[in-house]
């Protein structure tokens, strides 16, 4: 026997075998469908499974999972001795070291976008005085996220590089990120796979902000909120849009027992009640979405850099989870406490437009609201407007780069339509969920293309190893 230790958050899923039949999990595959990742512990298989962060595992000789003991739980326990100052000051070092651990003596490569996790950690960086390499990407035909990413680079003395993500990137690489993620994620979603090549030579160890977004804000929500709301609550934000429409067609034509929907509702609700946090929503939630959101989809193409150096994340730390369990609710609402590190150890930086809140930065954002934004949101319009008279679509996400046009169009086509696949999810089902694609283009009628062409690859490539 052995024992694997996993972390609160798993850089790397740890599979193990339990006593089951070896056949496709198919209500585990309805939820992928829903939520666009595996819940909990499932996988494609019954007779496999994920360890769950944060336990102390037995695995038997043949790799047979035999007991999880929980080593880490999610609490809430808000120091109330601190007051912000202090808290952000403990945050400051906190973070601060961990950056110097993780980076010490290595070139390090920061992906930087226009939101405050990456320049947080720039932040954190510049101060340390560690050498970095820069880089930062946006659609063709998109917004140019990479002008905020230059800026800040501009200010911290980094070394940056813009690239563009190209159409129709996506079939050269497709079998390699699918062996990279194991189909336990769309493949539109890392964008990064674009330009997986140009990593060999940019650096040593990645520094990776992922996360920081979650455990650093509110979950939306009133404190107060009971459990029966919190459940509703989850579902929305898990659910893409489109998913249940998919999930309960695919539910239906399996003939599995019972519905999705109350399925679904009664597995979030089993997991959620667990998390022992009756005393505050936000933090329970949060709790959640860190056991097993994180682990099941942030994760899951952490793989794409790992394959080609070492994967730092500061916000997946022991102690920096740890920290946020003794953090007011308060205190991280609204971001607060990045917004204020920002400010008080790089005011230049706090300057730069704030993508989410655009045109406005860290000092001015408050002021994104009528009538201090119609300018903006004007002109933004009729930009887009002009494009679209020209005859250029306006691109706000990879898969219209990547399912979008005739070649693109073949090439799906090639994968969702074959006699493997469509013995598996009939041709009917995919034409009605086609059809509805190339007539509408929307969110909600691309994900059940990107969920088809995920189940195909998997299909295919468990087949040519069986």
């Amino acid at each position: 026997m052995k024992t694997i230790t996993t972390p609160i958050i798993p850089i790397v899923p740890t599979y193990a075998k339990v006593n089951a039949p070896h056949e496709l999990h198919l209500e585990a595959i309805c939820v992928f469908a829903a939520i666009g990742f595996f819940l909990d512990t499932d996988t494609y298989w019954k007779d496999e499974v994920v360890l769950r962060p944060g336990c102390q595992h037995t695995i038997s000789d043949d790799g047979y999972l035999l007991e999880s003991i929980p080593w880490f739980e999610w609490h809430y326990t808000p120091d109330k001795t601190r007051d912000f100052d202090a808290t952000l000051q403990d945050f400051t070092t906190l973070f601060e070291s961990i950056i110097e651990e993780q980076t010490v003596g290595k070139k390090v490569i920061l992906p930087l976008s226009g939101g405050l996790d990456s320049r947080t950690q720039a932040v954190a960086l510049q101060h340390l005085n560690v050498p970095v390499n820069s880089y930062s990407y946006d659609f063709q035909g998109g917004y140019k996220e990479t002008q905020i990413a230059k800026a800040i680079a501009e200010v911290c003395d980094f070394d940056f590089t813009a690239y563009t993500i190209p159409k129709g990137y996506l079939w050269d690489v497709l079998e390699g990120l699918a062996t990279l993620n194991r189909c336990e994620s769309d493949f539109t979603s890392p964008r990064q796979m674009a330009i997986v090549d140009e990593f060999e030579t940019m650096g040593e160890v990645f520094s990776l902000g992922h996360w920081g977004d979650v455990l650093f804000d509110d979950m939306g929500v009133r404190d107060d909120l009971p459990l029966k709301d919190q459940v509703k609550v989850l579902q929305k934000k898990l659910m893409k849009k489109g998913g249940r429409a998919l999930a309960n067609q695919l539910w239906s034509y399996w003939n599995l027992a019972g519905d999705f929907d109350a399925y679904f509702e009664t597995r979030i609700t089993s997991l959620l009640s667990a998390i022992k946090i009756p005393n505050n929503a936000n933090a329970r939630i949060r709790a959640f979405k860190s056991m097993y959101w994180a682990p099941r989809w942030t994760s899951v193409n952490l793989a794409v850099f790992a394959s080609k150096h070492p994967v730092t994340l500061p916000y997946y730390d022991k102690r920096m989870c740890e920290f946020i369990c003794t953090v007011p609710e308060d205190f991280l609402a609204k971001r607060q406490l990045q917004i204020g590190y920002i400010k008080q150890r790089a005011p230049k930086l706090a300057k730069i437009t704030w993508q989410d809140q655009r045109p406005f930065n860290l000092y001015t954002y408050p002021k994104n609201k009528t009538p201090y934004n119609l300018p903006y949101r004007t002109i933004n319009k009729l930009e887009r407007v002009f494009q679209e008279v020209l005859g250029k679509k306006y691109i706000e996400r990879n898969w219209e780069l990547q399912f979008l046009g005739d070649d693109n169009q073949k090439k799906l086509e090639a994968y969702v339509y074959n006699t493997e696949f469509n013995s598996w999810i009939s041709k009917s089902i995919v034409d009605q969920c086609y059809n509805a694609f190339k007539s509408g283009n929307t969110v909600e009628k691309s994900h059940a293309m990107n969920m088809f062409l995920v189940f195909a690859v998997h299909q295919h490539l468990n087949n040519r190893h069986v």
